[in-house]
């Protein structure tokens, strides 16, 4: 064992290095901000853009839309009301009481009141001010408004002229192109969540043919590797779980559905039918088992298999979490507001919640305390031995029928002898041996048979002619056996294919209410019909019942001014780390107004008309000189715009928890590449699942490939998520999820430094470094980081590199017991050939180098 004092010494010697290297990376740092300058006030004030951020976070809560909160009887969400109740005088601001009361000192008058915990500065009262002066115009909201495409140039990328033409308003300048190696890096974490190779980025970085740069996005757009990033964050926003959430938050069938998101983005299936099967592909006249497997969309809620739930809890709890995830992935609006009253901040009501509600009403599900295995789900390969085993019953059963006429003979012979004599079927004379099932079987053969053949209907007579062949007659035995056999081999392939629960239409859709105040015991609230929100634009429904197919449609209706803008807006992130408008999840009152909205209308325009095609939109986007900006910024670009948002440079930000993962495990050489299959089970600490009950459940990790799959597949479990997954911030998926918190903390650290995935990783890592380069420690140094980071170290970092590997190979070669412990961390084979000590000292340097900072950030 390794003494408290060695690991001690380890430890110290491990951070000293991470930092001091960390310190001596300078490659993606920004520069720091020097100060922050507010904003000047616009000339001209624009309600939108400047007003209504204003009035929704300190007024519209006591004075907007929501009726059972309203103070004074007095609205500021609309224009009329406030002038008649004199809050607003347009063109006057001294006799404005809005004005009035926001300069007062009086802790009386002043608004908001202190009690709110609300102020405004100077900048935000000016801006009131200043907007009645200019006549107190309101705008309608945004995002309600039809997108407009503003007119671009021919041949001009539109991201780059709405970008530039906002920056020459705001007095920026865009940053210069980032070096090709960060490009490469950048569009790979980007488009597959993979790191390049060495040799890709030394051939793009001579590539200096014209078309390299397209030619390089077009191959990693190609890439298997593209579907799995683009579904992780749409596994969010649907709350995609392996695992039920509520109570014992048992297992479910639906990893299916995870295969057919990354197949859908891979494919480049139109985001209109994509989202058609997902909210209502069993309801498609083509429907198949693809867009079955789609509509398990509707089943990745939360339910639960309690014993004493109340069912009427639970259909209300189903129906407001379906509500919610329609709002978070496709409307961008928060949804759940209206559960119990009508949204304070927007125009969504109560109605329109229960009556989105309505739409998934008729989905047949077990609402507690049942577990479904769910449709089979049958692959291409799947689909060829199912038709050859179909083959075979067909002429199994095809060798049996050309022996009927003699059957069919004997059959009337039988029939003859039994009425002749009386003879009992021995199903009824065996009482000890016969099934229930069985007597009642017989009764019914011998009973059918009294009667004239003529006579009998035509069950009777199938259930004769079945019971004649299968137990009364030795004839033609073998040929039965045979159709049997083939039957139970189909059978038994068909269960062990994959299940995944699917949407049903029930014959009779359950009863859907306004709930008072949200209480599911409460039952006078109106019963509802299924009904699209009524602040928004209507579909023409000829006067019938509205199904979910209206819904789906209507979603991605050109009608629908929120879709686009949504889905536009969570892909802009992707790529830029932060959304056009910030608050991915609210693109009502509450939310952002986009600092740049020509580009996000244009986004959203380009969109639908280029058929709702995902990968143009991307391609797009990724193309463009504002994309392929450096994020290193100057001392006056941050101090005039500290959070991008006019997009005057590159975002750099740590990538997702599953991708921290896939890059340790890519830069080691252990990654499974597979695509799709079942979800996998890391390492995770022993006694994780303590507390996991009803029933107790064992982790038992994966071996082999399925050890070093892609994170994306790792088992979800809601109440315990995997603990590396946790400390990279990842969501639960209790809920939808449309934008991941981004934290920086010491348990990252941590992980990355013990976490069996890691150390296995590094371990590996230093494997392939031994491997991959005899000679100098400096040209294995360089090795490494050109496998990590794609670059040699700069002098300062081979120096403490240099020293950790001096330190811990003098410790190994006197403790060659520490350096077994330490390589023999994971399931990965130890190799042979190394020198132990070696290995385990060059161990640490990788671990050192999967730890940093510029490794885990996208820049």
């Amino acid at each position: 064992m390794t003494s408290q004092k060695s690991l001690r010494t380890q430890w110290n010697n491990l951070l000293v290095a991470s930092l001091a290297l960390g310190l001596a990376s300078s490659t993606a740092r920004a520069a720091e901000p020097t100060e922050n300058v507010a904003p000047a006030v616009p000339a001209r004030v624009e309600f939108n853009r400047d007003v209504r951020p204003i009035l929704s976070d300190s007024c519209f809560l006591c004075h907007g839309p929501d009726k059972g909160r309203r103070k004074g009887d007095l609205r500021l969400d609309l224009r009329d009301e406030a002038i008649k109740a004199e809050a607003l005088v347009p063109g006057k601001p001294d006799e404005s009481a809005l004005v009035e009361r926001i300069l007062s000192d009086d802790p009386g008058e002043i608004m908001p009141p202190p009690k709110s915990n609300k102020t405004l500065d100077a900048r935000q009262k000016e801006i009131l001010k200043r907007w009645v002066q200019q006549g107190a115009e309101y705008q309608k909201h945004w995002s309600y408004e039809k997108p407009v495409k503003a007119e671009v140039p021919a041949g001009r990328n539109a991201v780059d002229v709405l970008v530039r033409r906002r920056l020459a308003e705001v007095g920026l300048k865009a940053s210069p192109e980032a070096d090709r190696r960060t490009l490469i890096r950048r569009l790979s974490s980007d488009l597959t969540g993979l790191p390049p190779s060495p040799e890709e980025v030394k051939a793009f970085v001579e590539d200096t043919s014209p078309g390299a740069y397209e030619r390089l996005v077009d191959r990693l757009m190609a890439s298997p590797h593209y579907g799995e990033r683009m579904a992780i964050g749409w596994l969010d926003v649907v709350r995609f779980a392996d695992t039920i959430g509520y109570h014992s938050d048992n297992p479910r069938n639906v990893w299916p559905y995870r295969d057919w998101v990354i197949r859908s983005f891979n494919d480049n299936k139109p985001f209109d039918r994509f989202t058609i099967e997902q909210v209502a592909g069993d309801l498609l006249p083509d429907a198949s088992t693809e867009t079955r497997v789609g509509s398990a969309f509707n089943r990745l809620l939360l339910t639960t298999e309690e014993g004493g739930a109340q069912p009427k809890d639970y259909e209300a709890r189903m129906l407001t979490d379906r509500v919610r995830a329609v709002g978070a992935a496709w409307l961008g609006q928060t949804t759940g507001c209206a559960q119990c009253h009508d949204h304070k901040f927007d125009p969504i009501t109560m109605r329109d919640f229960y009556s989105l509600g309505a739409f998934f009403a008729d989905i047949r599900e077990p609402i507690i305390g049942h577990r479904e295995d769910g449709m089979a789900v049958a692959s291409a390969e799947d689909q060829k031995t199912l038709a050859k085993l179909d083959a075979a019953v067909a002429a199994a059963k095809e060798r049996l029928e050309a022996s009927a006429p003699q059957l069919d003979l004997a059959q009337a012979q039988w029939e003859a002898d039994l009425s002749r004599y009386g003879v009992t079927l021995p199903e009824l004379a065996r009482d000890a041996k016969a099934t229930p099932a069985e007597k009642a079987a017989a009764r019914a053969v011998q009973a059918a048979i009294k009667k004239d053949a003529k006579a009998r209907a035509s069950k009777e007579r199938e259930a004769v002619r079945s019971y004649f062949r299968s137990k009364a007659t030795p004839l033609f035995a073998a040929e039965r056996e045979a159709v049997a056999h083939a039957e139970r081999e189909r059978q038994a392939f068909v269960d062990g294919l994959p299940k995944c629960l699917v949407s049903v239409r029930s014959a009779s859709p359950r009863t859907v209410r306004i709930l008072p105040r949200g209480d599911w015991m409460n039952e006078t609230g109106e019963v509802v019909k299924p009904a699209l929100p009524g602040y928004l634009p209507q579909p023409r429904d000829a006067g019938r019942d509205l199904t979910r197919l209206d819904l789906a449609r209507w979603l991605v209706s050109r009608e629908n001014p929120l879709t686009a803008r949504t889905v536009a807006n969570r892909i802009w992130k992707q790529f830029f780390g932060e959304g056009l408008s910030r608050r991915l999840d609210d693109l009502g009152a509450q939310g952002e107004p986009p600092a740049n909205p020509a580009l996000l209308d244009w986004l959203a325009c380009e969109f639908m008309d280029s058929g709702w095609d995902v990968k143009h939109i991307v391609r797009t986007i990724v193309t463009s000189e504002t994309y392929r900006q450096t994020s290193v910024a100057t001392p006056e670009l941050l101090a005039a715009d500290p959070l991008n948002r006019e997009l005057a440079r590159q975002g750099a930000f740590r990538v997702d928890a599953e991708l921290v993962r896939d890059n340790a495990l890519a830069i080691s050489g252990l990654l499974a590449a597979t695509i799709g299959g079942p979800s996998v089970k890391p390492y995770q600490p022993a006694g994780y699942w303590e507390n996991l009950n009803f029933p107790p459940r064992e982790y038992e990790a994966d071996r082999g490939d399925a050890q070093h799959r892609r994170g994306l597949y790792t088992w979800w479990q809601r109440t315990f998520l995997h603990p590396s997954l946790l400390a990279f911030d990842a969501p639960s998926r209790e809920e939808c999820c449309a934008e991941r918190n981004r934290s920086n903390i010491p348990q990252q650290a941590l992980v990355l430094l013990n976490d069996p995935t890691y150390v296995e990783a590094a371990r590996a890592f230093a494997a392939r470094v031994l491997r991959e380069c005899s000679g100098r420690p400096e040209d294995r140094l360089n090795r490494a980081w050109q496998l990590a980071l794609q670059r040699v170290p700069e002098s300062s970092e081979a120096e403490v590199a240099r020293k950790l590997l001096e330190t811990h190979l003098a410790e190994y070669r006197s403790n060659p017991a520490a350096a077994r412990a330490l390589i023999s961390t994971g399931d990965a084979p130890v190799p042979g050939d190394l020198d132990a000590a070696e290995l385990a000292a060059w161990t640490h340097v990788a671990r050192v180098l999967l730890n940093l900072h510029e490794t885990v950030t996208r820049s």
